[in-house]
C-alpha cells in the first residue's frame, strides 16, 4: 500500500512495486505482519516534512515480522528462513513495511524467540523501543512514583509492564474502560481529564517523582504534580524541552529489541492487540488508529 502525495488514509493504494534492493548489511525481510503507529499517518500527512525527506511513492510503515528472504554481503548473522522483527525505520521516508517485502540494516533486526508470534513481534518494535527509552530516560527506579498519561494505549501498556517491573509505583491515566487492564499490570488508574492533578494528589499527596507524557497536550498537569526535583519527558510534545523536561525519540536497535521479545517468551511483557487488518484494508487501520485503540493494529500480510 503506497501513496503519491500527502494527504489523509484513503488515498493509500494497492500498488505493484519494485522489490527493495538489497545493499551491504542489509537483509530483506518477506512481512508477516506489520504493525500501525501514529507517526505512520503523521508522515502521511506531511506533519513530519521539515523533519525528513520525503521520496514518492511512500510505502508507510516502521514495524515489522516476517522472515528473512535474503541477506546482503557481510551478513553473517542471519539467514534466509530466520522468523525476524524490526524497527525498520530509515534515514528516510519511502519505503516502509505496508508491503510483502522490506529491506532493512541487519543491525535493526532481532531474531524472535521460540513461543514469540509474528502478531506480538511486530507489535512490539517501535512502541516497546519507545517505551524503554522514556524510562531510561526518565532514569526510573523502584523509588519512584511515576504518573504515565496515557497508560492503557500502545505505548502507555508497555511502559507500565516495564516499570512495575523495576519496582517503580506507578500511576496511570485512563478512560474508566481500560481502568480494569491498568489494575491487571499493577498500576493505580486515574481518569484523565479536568481535575487530573486534584485525583492524583488523591492517591499521591506528596506528589510524583517523574511523568511520562505519551499524548501530549498535559504539560500543566504534569507540573502541577511534580515534586520540585521530579522529572519529566514526552514522547508528544517538543515543548517539553524548554520546560526543562525531554523530547524523546527512538532510534532503530536490534539488540534491545531482542531483549524485550525475550522478555515477552519468558512472559514478563505482554502486548496487547486490537485488530489486524488484511493489506488492502490499510486505510481502515490507520483510521482506526486515529480514533484511538485498546492496543496494537496490525496490518496481516498474508490475507
Amino acid at each position: 500500500m503506497a501513496y503519491t502525495e500527502y494527504g489523509e488514509p484513503q488515498s493509500l493504494q494497492l500498488k505493484d512495486l519494485p522489490t527493495p534492493k538489497l545493499g551491504p548489511g542489509e537483509v530483506l525481510i518477506r512481512a508477516e505482519r506489520a504493525s500501525v503507529n501514529p507517526v505512520d499517518w503523521k508522515l502521511m500527512s506531511g506533519a513530519l516534512d521539515p523533519m525528513m525527506d520525503t521520496f514518492f511513492p511512500v510505502i508507510p510503515g516502521w514495524d515489522v515480522a516476517g522472515v528473512v528472504e535474503a541477506v546482503g554481503p557481510d551478513v553473517p548473522e542471519l539467514t534466509p528462513g530466520d522468523r525476524v522483527a524490526s524497527y525498520a525505520r530509515k534515514d528516510y521516508v519511502q519505503g516502509g513495511t505496508y508491503a510483502e517485502c522490506v529491506s532493512v540494516r541487519a543491525a535493526d533486526v532481532a531474531a524472535i524467540p521460540e513461543g514469540v508470534t509474528f502478531d506480538t513481534a511486530a507489535a512490539l518494535p517501535l512502541a516497546g523501543l519507545t517505551a524503554l527509552r522514556t524510562l531510561e530516560t526518565l532514569g526510573i527506579t523502584a523509588e519512584d512514583t511515576l504518573l504515565i498519561h496515557a497508560a492503557s494505549g500502545g505505548v502507555g501498556h508497555l511502559a507500565s509492564q516495564l516499570a512495575v517491573e523495576v519496582g517503580a509505583r506507578v500511576i496511570g491515566t485512563a478512560s474508566e474502560a481500560n481502568h480494569q487492564r491498568l489494575r491487571e499490570l499493577g498500576v493505580e488508574p486515574v481518569t484523565y481529564g479536568d481535575g487530573l492533578p486534584e485525583r492524583v494528589r488523591l492517591i499521591a499527596p506528596e506528589g510524583v517523582t517523574a511523568v511520562a507524557d505519551l499524548v501530549g497536550g498535559v504539560a500543566e498537569e504534569s507540573e502541577a504534580v511534580l515534586t520540585e526535583s521530579g522529572r519529566f519527558a514526552s514522547i508528544a510534545d517538543p515543548t517539553a524541552v524548554e520546560r526543562g523536561g525531554h523530547w524523546v525519540w527512538v532510534r532503530p536497535d536490534g539488540p534491545r529489541l531482542r531483549t524485550l521479545l525475550e522478555k515477552s517468551a519468558q512472559g514478563r511483557l505482554t502486548v496487547d492487540i486490537d485488530t489486524a487488518y488484511p493489506l488492502e484494508q490499510a486505510a481502515h487501520a490507520l483510521e482506526h488508529n486515529q480514533r484511538g485503540a485498546r492496543g496494537k493494529i496490525l496490518i496481516d500480510l498474508t490475507r
